[in-house]
């Protein structure tokens, strides 16, 4: 039989972040260099930040110029939000990888 463990040994998910939130939190997406890409991953971005000023934003062609690397910086203010951006962007037809 399996006891639950005490209240005082189950993790607080707070502190066990390593960010402090909230805190500047930089994601890189990468994609095909199409037209749109940019404006989809700023706009995702916005979803999750309203303040999010694209101004930050930073491109970075692959060697070829096939594809495109997008930093975007963000407000972080919970795991949730990070999570659910990771997800949004992720699964967005444009995106091949999110790091």
């Amino acid at each position: 039989m399996t006891s639950s463990p005490p209240p005082a040994a189950i993790p607080d998910a707070r502190k066990d972040s390593l960010i402090e939130y909230p805190s500047r939190f930089p994601v890189k997406v990468m994609g095909q260099n199409v037209d749109g890409f940019v404006h989809a991953v700023t706009a995702i971005a916005r979803q999750f930040d309203p303040d999010f000023d694209a101004a930050t934003v930073e491109l970075r062609d692959s060697k070829a110029g096939h594809y495109l690397g997008v930093t975007i910086t963000i407000t972080a203010t919970s795991r949730e939000q990070l999570d659910e951006l990771y997800r949004t962007l992720s699964t967005h037809p444009m995106v091949k990888v999110v790091l």
